[in-house]
């Protein structure tokens, strides 16, 4: 199971990757998460330019099996949504931690609570 160091995680199996300056982050789900769906088959995210708390929804995912909502990893506004995935859902289970990616925020404040580290989320899933 790939679980970059480099990022950060969620219990509700999202990654984060702050930028250098702690001003905005990628999002985007776990190679666990994209596993546990099955084949992506379409991407719904409408919340470009909307301020969202931390553990709102900003979208969903749907795939073969089941319909999951996709949770705010930190409070920020959704500043860019990855339009390619209109197009290619199916990047996410192909590279769920590159082109897979799903939106960009502007973060709000620099409260990171909640937040866990790749070690973190590996015992988290049990791999």
């Amino acid at each position: 199971m790939n679980i970059p160091e480099n990022l950060k995680y969620t219990q509700d199996h999202e990654w984060v990757l702050i930028d250098e300056e702690g001003k905005s982050a990628l999002v985007g789900v776990t190679e666990f998460a994209q596993q546990e769906l099955g084949d992506i088959v379409y991407i719904e995210i409408e919340t470009q330019g909307e301020k969202i708390a931390r553990g709102e929804i900003f979208g969903t995912v749907e795939a073969v099996k089941t319909v999951s909502d996709l949770f705010m990893p930190l409070s920020g506004i959704v500043s860019e949504v990855n339009e390619a995935l209109a197009d290619a859902p199916e990047e996410v289970n192909n590279d769920p931690y590159g082109k897979g990616w799903m939106i960009r925020i502007n973060l709000s404040d620099d409260d990171r609570t909640g937040l866990i580290s790749g070690a973190e989320y590996a015992s988290l899933i049990g791999a």
